[in-house]
């Protein structure tokens, strides 16, 4: 089985690298099931029901999100009945939506996917180690194929989580800081592991956002209201292959792709 985890989707540019490039993807890696970090993929900063719907209908199977998932305010609402779009479960008991999701494949297997939020340099939520021992007793009962979008500022944090569920689930993906990292691997017990998928969104931006304003920030440390980039556009992902009698990981490759 072959899983394909496209990193943050950023605004229009990112939508767009999405539709033009993951037919491809599907058709040239044979891909059995797609999941995409949408929290900035509206206007880069939150998801709106039109654009959830428009990154499914492109032939996402599960969006998952972060700390900038409320960014947007009909996201209360939308999230709270699509249960494709998942925010971190380590949010606290009566938060909307949903932390974790069960799907099939076209073949018949079936997938978890369980989203999670770190804590050093984020908001203090729930233990995101102690939110998927509890997550993974439920979802274990329905398949050994398990992957788990780790939004996290630090390495550190992503590369504990990752070993400590090494053996538990099929792989760890790092999201949010939308760089791409190089340390992709195989965990000693069969967990994939890769601290950030990157970003698919601007290529000629500061993580997405117009250059001139990041620069401004950092010059100046006045407040300003951040623009996504034009131009470019960079596909960030990873593709994970899976032994779903095991539910182990046998390779993993992290892949980016232009388009202009």
């Amino acid at each position: 089985m072959k899983i394909l985890f496209i990193g943050d989707i950023v605004g229009n540019p990112g939508r767009d690298a999405v539709k033009e490039g993951l037919p491809g993807l599907v058709s040239k890696l044979k891909i059995d099931f797609v999941i995409a970090n949408a929290e900035n993929a509206a206007g880069g900063f939150g998801v709106t029901q039109a654009v959830g719907e428009e990154i499914l209908s492109l032939g996402v199977d599960v969006l998952t999100s972060g700390n900038h998932i409320w960014d947007k305010k009909e996201a209360l609402t939308y999230i709270a009945k699509e249960s494709r779009l998942l925010r971190p479960a380590n949010y606290p008991a009566g938060v909307p939506g949903f932390g974790s999701i069960v799907m099939n494949t076209p073949g018949g297997e079936k997938v978890a996917v369980l989203n999670l939020s770190g804590r050093v340099f984020m908001n203090q939520l729930d233990c995101p180690f102690m939110t998927a021992q509890r997550e993974l007793v439920e979802l274990k009962k329905e398949t050994k194929v398990i992957i788990v979008d780790m939004h996290a500022e630090a390495t550190s944090e992503k590369s504990a989580i990752g070993w400590f569920l090494d053996g538990e689930v099929s792989a760890v993906i790092g999201t949010h800081t939308h760089v791409q990292t190089a340390d992709e691997k195989i965990l000693p017990r069969g967990t994939a592991f890769i601290s950030d998928a990157g970003m698919t969104g601007p290529a000629d931006s500061i993580i997405g956002v117009k250059k001139e304003q990041i620069i401004q920030k950092f010059l100046t440390q006045i407040p300003t209201r951040f623009e996504t980039a034009k131009g470019k556009a960079l596909l960030s992902c990873v593709v994970v292959e899976i032994n779903p009698k095991t539910g182990f990981s046998t390779s993993i490759q992290r892949l980016q792709l232009s388009f202009s």
